[in-house]
């Protein structure tokens, strides 16, 4: 195990350095040691390999956009074929580095996953387009693309599966999370944990407001059971590893405690009869949890997981009886615009209370001005102020790529630019969906 690892591991525990989902790695670059026959390259989408006899197993498979920086580091770290790759899960950023090991003049590897990752496959093509804009829109990248061909998986499991390769043994089983299709690798004589994007140093990926449905509570559960196998070195998908069992078992058990706390006042708001909207603004995590580096917002947050948990357990009604079947948005902006005095008015409006740090209230009056009257520049330069601001002030990623579209599209409006183009021909790297 290489020491320069081993000491960035403890200062990105300690808060010393960032190294998340969020936030690009500084682990190093290539294949890095972590102990005998196992290697860690850091990257969006960090890849494990396993030395096993005198073949290769990939954990995960990386970005499309890193799949000939990955063979070139696992290359460099052995030149041993690639029999094996397992998905942790069917995003992206995880499944794109098999092609150049296909292309190589060895028998191709198999390809492990759970089954329902084809299903995701297959939602993707049919939601090729949407996944496009959501992404332009969370990355900030207008010429972003969504792909349409996937390495589908050779072999796939439902529950568990123990792959047995040249002497090393990997037990895969089935979690739900962040997605659906998700696995967890452990190797028990080594003791090392794959968590995937279980674990990916900053909150939970489950409230995520543009993406399909993620899994709060199962979360949770699979958390716990993670924690007692004991693991002596977590190597997780994102972000830096972890050494020593009793780190691994506290991250794990307290983003276990951390998810339980915002499902059960969830479901007791939900029981006793509460409406989404009041369970947004009052459900809170745990406080004593707050500076744990690996349970800062700053991907996800909680008011977000809040609303998913809704849709998991409740569906779409928010409980306001107005909302079942709204007025279009641009006739009640009409109808609260011809009350303030015009869509200029309610553009001060907004500015007012950007100006006293009342963004929340701020954004609403902003958008009513541009749905009442879309033309008026006056109206979008407000809204530009507005999310500017409020993107300033967010911490998770989510809600700065959504706010800092949102002042783009009214500043091309000030501006007499056109309207944001749509997808392009550049692919896709650093996402999930």
């Amino acid at each position: 195990m290489t020491r320069s690892l081993i000491d960035y591991a403890d200062d990105v525990w300690r808060g010393a350095a960032d190294d998340n989902i969020a936030q690009s790695s500084g682990a190093g670059t290539g294949v890095l040691d972590v102990t005998e026959g196992v290697g860690f390259q850091p990257g969006f989408g960090n890849v494990v390999t396993f030395r096993a006899g005198g073949e290769l197993i990939l954990f995960d498979s990386g970005n499309p956009l890193g799949a000939q920086a990955l063979h070139e580091a696992v290359r460099a770290w052995s030149p041993a074929p690639v029999s094996t790759v397992v998905f942790s899960h069917g995003h992206i950023d995880h499944v794109f580095g098999v092609g150049p090991f296909d292309a190589e003049d060895t028998p191709r590897p198999t390809v492990i996953a759970q089954e329902l990752i084809g299903e995701r496959f297959d939602r993707y093509i049919l939601t090729n387009g949407y996944n496009a804009v959501i992404n332009q829109r969370q990355f900030q990248a207008p010429g972003m693309t969504w792909p349409t061909e996937y390495r589908r998986p050779d072999v796939t499991y439902r529950d568990a599966m123990t792959l047995t390769r040249g002497g090393l043994t990997m037990e895969l089983f089935h979690v739900q999370g962040e997605t659906d299709d998700a696995t967890v690798a452990w190797l028990p004589e080594q003791r090392i944990l794959c968590p995937g994007d279980m674990f990916i140093w900053v909150t939970p990926n489950c409230g995520n407001p543009q993406k399909v449905q993620r899994y709060p509570r199962e979360w949770a559960i699979a958390m716990r059971r993670m924690a007692a196998l004991g693991a002596e070195i977590m190597l997780p998908s994102h972000g830096a590893p972890i050494f020593g069992a009793e780190r691994i078992r506290q991250a794990l058990t307290e983003t276990a405690e951390w998810l339980e706390s915002l499902v059960e006042q969830t479901l007791a708001g939900m029981n006793a009869g509460a409406r989404l909207d009041e369970l947004v603004h009052e459900v809170s995590a745990p406080a004593h949890l707050a500076d744990r580096p690996y349970l800062r917002a700053r991907y996800d947050e909680p008011e977000f997981i809040v609303r998913n948990l809704w849709r998991r357990y409740a569906g779409w009604y928010d409980g306001n009886p107005a909302h079942l079947k709204p007025a279009p948005d641009a006739q009640f902006a009409a109808a609260v615009a011809e009350l303030a005095g015009g869509a200029t008015a309610l553009a001060d409006v907004a500015r007012r209370y950007a100006g006293s740090g009342e963004l929340r209230l701020a954004a609403h009056f902003a958008e009513l001005a541009v749905q009442a009257d879309a033309d008026d520049a006056t109206a979008h330069a407000a809204r530009a102020e507005v999310y500017d601001a409020r993107a300033r002030a967010e911490e998770s990623l989510m809600a700065r790529g959504i706010f800092t579209w949102a002042a783009s599209e009214s500043r091309r409006v000030t501006e007499g630019a056109a309207p944001q183009a749509g997808p392009s021909a550049r692919l896709l790297a650093p996402t999930q969906d």
